[in-house]
């Protein structure tokens, strides 16, 4: 009951090898640089030291190889032959209306997820191609799709129509479909735990954090809204993506400045957020440590992420009451995200109080805490992230092991 993981992306691709019977993770790693030339390869065995090992990979098949190569290798590998792989689980970004849960994956659903492939290009292509590399070099080993969206389709109409032409919608598929369903079910389902309630009887806000940051609104344990959208560009302001903007922006760049539309993907998606009021590409702790030493722009950068996340927060207590907790999650680059305790700082006319020291620690990582005071009346918690774990779980309820 080995299960391999897969989240592939333009240009990279992060696995994991997890024993369902011993519960335990076995290796976990990932390829760099796909397509573009000086490919390599980091593996992780929990207890060792990280390996770096080079390999051209042309395609995501020839990364899917060499991850292969490195699980089974003499020095680096964890199991003896392929053949042991028993499942591959892959995320899928974008499952449009049709996935509401995880799916063992066949010909119909390549085709679906072809067709929503228009809604997130950037994003479910590399994961088809992921899927053909497996059934390619995995002959006959089941492979299950999970998608980040599904979790959010228990959204309600009002929640995820936008207030565009309707015909936007039933011909085109413009709709709010939100994102990381993963993390947030994780966060929903450990939210619940750690405050002893059934989850279907929570109310609570869950926040994935990371380059890319989403906000899910829960009421009796469903999503009810989501900060993205029908792209992952829209909600807070992010590391790299705007987040929300007047659309009215758009065509006046257009009409001033002659900006085409490929343009706008690119500065909309990559060149905004903290990177386009810093002016350059960095990690949230660099945008700290420089604001600390007197740097106007990150300190704007770092007041207008705090002051953003801080409005959606307010919004979604007025969708889900007062919540039984607010639930951040954390997994790469969590040391970068102080944002956290800031803008919670701000929050106590809701009832919500963030002990600073806890919140320091928690930036420490690799564990779960409570970051709220004692005299807090919401709880608050700081957790890493589970997106991986939800991946083999569902792979697991799909095979029907216990």
């Amino acid at each position: 009951m080995l299960i391999l993981t897969l989240n592939c992306r333009r240009f990279s691709a992060q696995y994991q090898l997890y024993d369902w019977n011993r519960q335990a993770l076995l290796a976990t790693g990932k390829v760099e640089r796909i397509v573009v030339g000086d490919s390599f390869v980091t593996h992780r065995v929990p207890g060792q030291d990280p390996r770096h090992l080079d390999g051209e990979c042309a395609d995501h098949k020839d990364a899917l190889q060499l991850i292969l190569n490195t699980l089974t290798n003499d020095r680096d590998g964890v199991i003896s032959d392929v053949a042991q792989i028993t499942a591959v689980g892959h995320r899928v970004v974008h499952g449009g209306e049709r996935f509401t849960k995880s799916v063992l994956i066949d010909e119909n659903v390549v085709d679906a997820i072809k067709e929503v492939a228009t809604l997130a290009p950037l994003h479910n292509n590399p994961n088809l191609a992921g899927i053909r590399a497996s059934q390619a070099l995995l002959p006959g080993v089941p492979q299950v799709a999970i998608f980040d969206t599904a979790f959010h389709q228990t959204m309600p109409e009002m929640a995820y129509i936008y207030p565009l032409p309707y015909e936007w919608y039933k011909n085109h598929g413009i709709r709010r479909y939100g994102f990381h369903g993963q993390s947030h079910s994780h966060a929903a389902r450990r939210g619940a735990e750690l405050i002893g309630k059934p989850l279907e009887e929570c109310n609570m806000i869950t926040v994935h954090t990371g380059n890319g940051v989403s906000l899910c609104a829960l009421r009796n344990g469903a999503s009810v809204d989501t900060s993205m959208g029908l792209t992952p560009l829209e909600g807070v302001m992010m590391g790299t993506r705007c987040g929300d903007i007047d659309a009215g922006i758009i065509p006046f760049m257009v009409n001033e400045a002659g900006v085409s539309a490929t343009e706008l993907d690119l500065f909309l998606n990559q060149k905004s957020g903290l990177a386009g009021i810093v002016g350059r590409r960095v990690s949230r702790r660099t945008v700290v440590d420089e604001a600390v030493v007197g740097d106007a722009r990150c300190q704007l950068a770092l007041d207008m992420e705090t002051y953003r996340l801080r409005k959606y927060l307010g919004a979604y207590i007025a969708v889900t009451g007062k919540p039984d907790a607010i639930v951040f999650t954390y997994g790469e680059d969590w040391e970068d995200w102080p944002v956290r305790g800031m803008a919670l700082s701000g929050m106590e006319h809701f009832d919500i109080k963030v002990d600073l020291k806890k919140d320091e620690e928690a930036l420490k990582g690799e564990r779960e805490m409570l970051i709220s005071a004692e005299d807090s009346g919401v709880k608050v918690f700081a957790i890493p992230s589970g997106e991986d774990m939800v991946l083999n779980e569902d792979v697991a309820a799909i095979m029907g092991w216990q």
